[in-house]
């Protein structure tokens, strides 16, 4: 089956009642898509920096809120411009504080100097 195709049979039955055989299909065609795109489209997840300041915003945070969290309030600034690492200690805080996911926050990223 055709990727577009697809899509389309998938936009009519997305909303299929439970237990009907359209609902099944679109379970078994959602996964087919879900996969297709992982291999054809894959998104890169944004690197540390980028996902801090992501998961700042939806949670309406500044850069003094994560103070505490990163040891001062240069060491903030430091982190977010690029200019020093993410400690394992300031991983393990902000996996909390943010809800990211350590494995996020330890690749790495390339600092300006």
């Amino acid at each position: 089956m055709d990727y577009r195709m697809a899509l389309k049979r998938f936009e009519v039955i997305f909303d299929a009642v439970a237990s009907t055989p359209e609902n099944d299909e679109a379970d078994i065609l959602g996964l087919i898509i879900d996969e297709y795109e992982k291999k054809y489209y894959p998104i890169e997840a944004p690197d540390p920096i980028e996902a801090i300041k992501i998961r700042m915003e939806e949670m309406h945070l500044k850069q003094n809120d994560l103070i505490d969290d990163m040891g001062g309030k240069s060491r903030v600034s430091e982190v977010l411009n690029r200019k020093r690492k993410l400690t394992i200690e300031m991983i393990r805080k902000l996996t909390v504080r943010l809800n990211l996911s350590a494995e996020m926050l330890i690749n790495d990223y390339q600092l300006i100097r």
